[in-house]
């Protein structure tokens, strides 16, 4: 399956609940949500749940997930 990489905006206090929460194999529901709801305006189907998969360094601070889509949904 095609992975989709998201970028949610987000502050440094929340970046680091989030990673915080993923290095104890815990999920951060609200971006976790998010991010499933980015994929579903870019037009994708989510095919699986977001894979927090870390944070930037940049500013603004943004989460970054990759969602597995389903290769038949359309896009843009």
């Amino acid at each position: 399956m095609p992975l989709f990489r998201v970028r949610l905006p987000s502050d440094r206090t929340t970046a680091r609940k989030v990673m915080d929460l993923h290095l104890a194999g815990r999920v951060h529901r609200e971006s976790a949500d998010a991010a499933r709801a980015e994929v579903w305006r870019h037009g994708r189907t989510p095919a699986g749940d977001p894979v927090f998969v870390g944070v930037t360094n940049g500013e603004p601070v943004q989460l970054l997930y990759d969602v597995a889509v389903h290769l038949d949904s359309g896009g843009r």
